[in-house]
């Protein structure tokens, strides 16, 4: 017999809540249990049975939290069964990039399958006259960009008269690209009474605008609206030398799972790719620059790991729904905390987690640690390279135990990478000469054939486009060894203007040009563009001072003050003790002169037995009006 002990009783389940429960219509919730997807997430659970019944809904959450399936299967339910006239659609969805609107297609067109609904697509980047051609044929759910709706609008290919139900996606970031009065224009021409839902990471005053304007008694649902106050995301700033920057940006990017690397500019992308690769980490880069259909297999690539790291500029990020996202690295600061928050957004979706590391340089730590603040953020903070060692923390980031590690690490890929690239190229290089034998070869055959043609002799013929083709040979290997060199020195010059690079980025802690702040180089000079007050007795250049050079203790070139130098000559705008050149005591054009000097009116000489030049001379000088002798020609 056995015995049951009170701790052995498990104590009951709480009864879990299931699509079904929520009023779908039973073909989407077998499609949904098709695809895996079986308990609803909190914000689906919390928003589906209020959108089932009619009411407007207002939900606040990050990205990654469901909020596509949350509006999109009740919008589907409520027009299953119903009739679309051509050009008419009977439902909206707005997003801010076509990114995000591909995206919310893709994710809802299985379900709409089943309904019998058919989904389009109507965005920037792609053809246009495709849309317009499946708008006459009749769409159901219409997915666009405000912009290109607008000009399809214009075209009179589409209208909203239909519209019953109208989703504002990812709101904050419309207004943020500044697409705010293309959304309200839009929205003006869907007819009242019908069903609004809008979604945005925060309400902020354009966006409360749209909510009183538009929403009638919504319904509100907030799931995870801080980004940065996620349990499950973890956030680390790694303070590195710039000549650290790009191998620990290598290893971070070359550790398991996907890693979405955050940079400012479409060229930034393109470096940053490009050394990941060198250093053998599969990377993409994605910015605006891009062709669509290229940004499209770049994301189709990241999706089916094919590439594990995605470089991206803010804007083309924005929308990126990829689930399984494990890091995201800033290797350049995010523009502000709103930026920054984005981009943490791309990690810890769904529930799980993930990490967000940024990398700072010695100058930007303040503004870092500042963005932090106001994201809400308590990052942990990391110094990089002191005794090349890394905290355990920083270790468990990095995957490697110190700096040279990191290094060697960047080194070894770099190499394995040359390697491959030296095996290509060796390949390449041996069907080239393959290929060089067999054209060859055909050409002396049909220069033999052209000379029997002529009555010539083809040997030689040959002979001599043999000579012909030895001396092109030689010029070409001259060319490339110019080109070689040339690229040599390029190489140079660039290396130096990276050396200089880092070194005016690692005078952030030693002090000297700085443009932004105070100089903390202790007794040192430096070149400010501020306010800096003059220290000791050595002459600074300052922009907004009230002279140009030294202080009364020194003299100098000065433009307002009095010089108090003594009898030392000077510049300065005001007037002066002593000669010198001056404008109004020394150069000037309109007043008499008190030190000897040039003047253009009618200055007096004064200065001795030294010679001035004016325009009226008394005393044995040259004088234009009076002393010259004029020729005539009638003399």
């Amino acid at each position: 017999m056995s015995l049951t002990t009170p701790e052995a009783v498990l104590p009951l389940d709480e009864p879990t809540v299931t699509f079904a429960d929520l009023g779908l219509p039973q073909q989407v919730v077998r499609k949904l249990a098709e695809n895996g997807v079986t308990t609803p997430f909190p914000i689906q659970a919390a928003t589906i049975p209020d959108a089932m019944a009619g009411h407007d809904i207002l939900g606040r959450g990050r990205t990654g939290s469901g909020k596509t399936l949350s509006f999109g299967l009740p919008l589907l339910a409520r027009l299953a069964g119903g009739r679309t006239e051509p050009k008419r659609p009977r439902a909206v969805i707005l997003t801010p990039t076509r990114e995000l609107a591909m995206q919310v297609a893709d994710a809802l067109e299985p379900y709409g399958d089943v309904l019998g609904l058919r989904l389009k697509v109507v965005c920037g980047g792609t053809s246009m006259g495709n849309q317009i051609y499946a708008l006459e044929r009749g769409v159901d759910v219409l997915v666009a960009t405000p912009g290109r709706l607008r000009d399809v609008i214009g075209r009179r290919a589409c209208s909203l008269d239909d519209v019953q139900v109208a989703v504002l996606d990812e709101a904050d970031q419309m207004a943020d690209l500044g697409f705010l009065p293309e959304v309200t224009e839009l929205l003006d021409l869907v007819p009242p009474g019908g069903q609004r839902m809008l979604f945005s990471a925060t309400l902020e005053n354009e966006i409360d605008t749209l909510v009183k304007r538009y929403l009638v008694d919504p319904v509100s649902h907030e799931v995870d609206a801080a980004q940065g106050a996620v349990t499950t995301m973890s956030h680390h700033v790694l303070i590195v030398k710039p000549r650290d920057k790009a191998p620990l940006t290598a290893a971070i990017a070359a550790g398991e799972g996907r890693t979405i690397v955050f940079v400012r500019t479409q060229l930034g992308a393109d470096r940053v790719a490009g050394q990941l690769r060198e250093a053998g980490v599969r990377a993409d880069a994605l910015h605006g620059g891009m062709t669509q259909g290229a940004r499209t297999r770049t994301l189709a690539d990241f999706k089916d790991g094919r590439a594990s790291v995605l470089v991206a500029t803010d804007v083309a990020a924005r929308g990126i729904h990829v689930d399984g996202i494990d890091v995201v690295l800033n290797v350049d600061p995010a523009g502000d905390h709103k930026d920054y928050l984005h981009r943490s957004g791309r990690t810890a979706r769904a529930g799980r987690s993930g990490t967000v590391v940024s990398l700072a340089l010695p100058h930007q730590r303040r503004t870092i640690f500042r963005l932090m603040e106001d994201a809400g953020v308590d990052a942990a903070r990391h110094t990089i390279g002191r005794g090349d060692l890394f905290s355990q923390d920083v270790a468990d980031i990095v995957g490697a135990r110190s700096l040279t590690e990191v290094q060697a690490e960047a080194a070894m890929g770099a190499a394995t990478h040359s390697e491959r690239e030296v095996a290509r190229l060796a390949r390449e290089l041996e069907k080239a000469r393959g290929r060089s034998a067999e054209l060859v070869e055909e050409a002396e055959r049909l220069t033999a054939r052209a000379a029997r043609e002529r009555g010539d002799d083809p040997a030689e013929a040959i002979s001599q486009a043999a000579e012909a083709r030895a001396e092109a040979l030689a010029e070409a290997e001259r060319e490339a060894e110019r080109e070689a060199i040339r690229e040599a020195r390029r190489a140079e010059k660039a290396a130096r203007a990276e050396a200089a690079r880092n070194e005016r980025g690692e005078r952030g802690e030693r002090g000297g040009f700085r443009r932004d702040g105070h100089r903390g180089g202790g007794d040192r000079g430096g070149f400010r563009r501020d306010d800096r007050p003059r220290g000791g007795d050595r002459g600074g250049f300052r922009d907004d001072r009230r002279s140009h050079g030294r202080r009364e203790d020194g003299g100098g070139f000065r433009r307002d003050e009095h010089r108090g130098g003594g009898d030392r000559g000077g510049y300065r705008g005001g007037d002066r003790e002593g000669g010198g050149f001056r404008r109004e005591g020394g150069f000037r054009r309109d007043e008499h002169r008190g030190g000897g000097g040039f003047r253009r009116d009618d200055r007096q000489r004064s200065g001795g037995d030294r010679g001035g030049y004016r325009g009226e001379r008394s005393g044995g000088s040259f004088d234009r009006r009076a002393d010259k002798p004029r020729w005539k020609r009638n003399d």
